[in-house]
């Protein structure tokens, strides 16, 4: 599998995505700077990785947004292309457009940085598919902007399409319907805040990320 890593300036987790990212597929990614207009050559996975792109001025995600680079992305997701979104990259997503919400400051407006318990919604997508629909796994999450927000109207579009992936088990940040990743309406591209490949391994305290980047590679490969 050819995967690309986009790298912000203030990106901070680009290195650990990419390194599960390798470990899983046996490859390397490409890291792709995000003046960059251009994705490598036959990209089949796109991921954008969390921190603070921008130092998260103005709002979380708007300037990585509108990066040289986002044209290429927003094109290759069109075409099918799965396109990753952790964290910073969530909102990177949602402010270009490619999915639908806003994601706002935490409820408690504190900044939240511990394992939390999901609901595995989905289990169809591509993203979702080692997983049980209703299983519960643990996975990180470190956010100071993490509250999903949307009208009732795309609220409930979502929930009715199956394009919830992922929901907190509990209150975290104040996000409706307590929603923690979201899949786009042709199901190859996904937004979620948790870190998956911050739980890979044993060494992590547990290894529940790992089965997403497994199954993306049975997808795509």
């Amino acid at each position: 599998m050819k995967s690309a890593v986009l790298v912000f300036p203030g990106s901070n987790c680009d290195r650990d995505l990419a390194v599960a990212i390798e470990q899983i597929t046996g490859r390397a990614p490409e890291m792709v700077w995000h003046r960059d207009t251009d994705l490598p050559e036959g990209t089949d996975l796109i991921a954008v990785p969390g921190g603070f792109s921008y130092g998260d001025y103005l709002r979380s995600g708007a300037m990585a947004a509108r990066s040289p680079i986002m044209a290429a992305v927003g094109e290759a997701a069109a075409k099918g292309v799965p396109v990753l979104g952790i964290c910073n990259g969530f909102q990177v997503l949602t402010e270009a457009g490619l999915l639908p919400g806003a994601l706002m400051r935490n409820a408690g407006l504190h900044f939240v940085c511990r394992p939390v318990r999901l609901t595995v919604e989905n289990s169809q997508s591509i993203f979702t598919s080692r997983y049980q629909a209703g299983e519960q796994i643990v996975i990180p999450v470190a956010h100071h902007d993490g509250n999903y927000q949307a009208d009732v109207e795309t609220l409930d579009r979502l929930e009715g399409e199956g394009r919830v992936a992922f929901r907190y088990s509990g209150e975290v940040n104040g996000s409706a319907r307590n929603i923690a990743g979201i899949v786009n309406a042709a199901g190859n591209v996904l937004g979620m805040m948790p870190h998956p490949e911050r739980a890979l391994e044993p060494a992590h305290g547990n290894s529940d990320g790992r089965r997403l980047f497994e199954g993306l590679l049975e997808a795509v490969a």
